[in-house]
């Protein structure tokens, strides 16, 4: 009996020529954006944020994500933030923005290229560099936590950061999560508290206290 040939692999989408030249504006106005903010850390968040001497997986909100790249740039030098994004075309496009604004990608999701994306995320975690997640995105439910972060930092041991933000003025847009789009020159407090791998594997229900602990660090 004659097998079939596999199926072909999912091509990973990406842009190139002028299509990423588009990029450039909105990458800069962002980043420029992003410079006028006054971003607040207490000392415990900052001397967390400025150690590099272990990879970390930076847990945060989907709603919080636009100033990500712009607080990892400012108080944890020296090391590369890298995020998971689809394989799809949209996927280019924002792999292609976050360059722009600072941040490295790995292409995949959980319904295309899961396990090879996720595979790729820990030898980044591996070789000493940081990931970003988001637990409730890219479609949400909103703050639906999602334990893709957590399987990530017991299997490579890497330290587990949350990350909290209040804005003092910022616009909610009319998205599944209500993305905030802090107003330039406006002011966020931003916290961060470390969760060792050790700390996860001893939890009973570490799905719902970090989403409880999230949704304290985050008041809307």
């Amino acid at each position: 009996m004659t097998q079939s040939p596999p199926p072909p692999k999912p091509r990973i989408h990406a842009i190139a020529g002028w299509r990423r030249v588009l990029i450039w504006p909105l990458g800069l106005l962002v980043r420029l954006w992003c410079r006028t903010l006054r971003i607040a850390l207490d000392e415990p968040s900052r001397i967390l944020m400025a150690r590099t001497d272990r990879a970390a997986v930076f847990t945060l909100w989907h709603n919080r994500l636009f100033i990500a790249a712009e607080i990892y740039r400012r108080f944890r030098r020296g090391k590369h933030l890298y995020a998971l994004v689809s394989a799809s075309k949209d996927g280019a496009w924002l792999s292609a923005f976050f360059g722009v604004v600072g941040m490295r990608t790995v292409r995949g999701s959980s319904s295309r290229f899961g396990r090879e994306a996720l595979h790729s995320l820990a030898e980044k975690l591996h070789t000493g560099e940081d990931i970003g997640i988001t637990p409730d995105g890219p479609r949400g439910p909103c703050y639906d936590l999602k334990g893709g972060g957590i399987i990530l930092a017991r299997r490579t041991g890497a330290t587990t950061i949350l990350v909290g933000m209040r804005f003092n003025r910022a616009w909610r847009l009319p998205s599944w999560d209500r993305f905030y789009l802090p107003r330039p020159f406006s002011r966020i407090t931003v916290i961060a508290e470390e969760w060792s791998a050790e700390r996860l594997a001893e939890m009973k229900d570490p799905l719902g206290e970090m989403r409880a602990r999230l949704l304290a660090m985050n008041p809307d």
